[in-house]
């Protein structure tokens, strides 16, 4: 269980973390012209502006929507593990349980 636990906190953390060098690279404001952090996105976001800013607002949001179904998603994988996991102990010791009568008689 604690394998599954492990590699789910692990993508969550380097979502959080690339979202957040992205974030903090020291370039300038997203969407504020081509060679100022806005980057060669198009023809709007080169030329900067409100119109720049917001396209790369709008970006950000579509990427943020879909960082957060992706955690969603993860955390049902994760219960729906953890409940495959109980089942599965109960089910050895169940087994064991037998195998014990078994050896007894």
């Amino acid at each position: 269980m604690n394998v599954y636990l492990a590699k789910a906190l692990k993508s969550l953390c380097s979502i959080n973390t690339s979202a957040m060098r992205f974030k903090s690279n020291g370039l300038g404001n997203l969407g504020s012209g081509a060679g100022k952090g806005g980057g060669g996105g198009g023809s709007i976001r080169e030329a900067g502006g409100a119109m720049g800013e917001r396209e790369a607002a709008n970006e950000e949001e579509y990427f943020y929507i879909q960082q957060r179904q992706q955690v969603e998603k993860i955390k049902k994988d994760i219960e729906f593990r953890k409940a495959e996991i109980e089942k599965n102990i109960d089910e050895i010791t169940k087994a064991k349980a037998e195998l014990d009568k078994i050896i007894d008689k």
